[in-house]
């Protein structure tokens, strides 16, 4: 798995203060993307142990509130091993904190309700390691600047805990 991006104290990317990862790697190519540089599964640099173990002690201050994962894609199935190893090391250092993930897949795709690419094993042991999924494509022509913490309108925000609790979704009230 290659890592694109970190952005350290971010604001913009889930609730509060948060690190933000993005991995590389995308299928879904949605058009006017706003971050197309990271269809690639090769961009930016590889994730090693140096750069799990900075994005953990990144989130160590009391005012980082937690974590977000985006791309590309994460759910793409070769960044799931990785991730997952991230976020039960994050949670087992820092249970009072959150997950955000933001994938263009559906919850049904990743859950395997709807055929998918996203739907694997591991795919569902990441997402009991996610508090927030952010899911569905991004659709250019349901874009709206209104939209809380979603490009457009079809994108659910999701409390996951909530939904794999009761078998409805639930969607997430800040």
């Amino acid at each position: 798995m290659n890592i694109a991006e970190i952005k350290y104290n971010d604001i913009a990317n889930g609730l509060g203060v948060r690190t933000s990862v993005f991995v590389s790697g995308c299928r879904h190519r949605c058009k006017n993307c706003f971050n197309a540089v990271t269809w690639d599964f090769s961009y930016g640099k590889p994730f090693d142990k140096k750069t799990k173990e900075d994005i953990l002690k990144s989130a160590e201050p009391s005012w980082i509130n937690g974590l977000s994962i985006l791309g590309g894609e994460p759910f793409e199935k070769e960044n799931q091993k990785e991730l997952l190893s991230l976020l039960e090391e994050f949670h087992s250092r820092y249970p009072e904190k959150d997950v955000w993930c933001y994938s263009g897949f559906t919850l049904e795709e990743i859950l395997g309700k709807k055929e998918s690419r996203a739907h694997t094993e591991t795919a569902e042991k990441l997402l009991r390691n996610i508090d927030v999924l952010v899911d569905g494509r991004y659709v250019e022509e349901l874009h709206s600047i209104t939209l809380k913490f979603r490009g457009s309108s079809n994108q659910r925000v999701i409390d996951v805990k909530k939904t794999l609790g009761s078998g409805n979704i639930v969607l997430y009230l800040d």
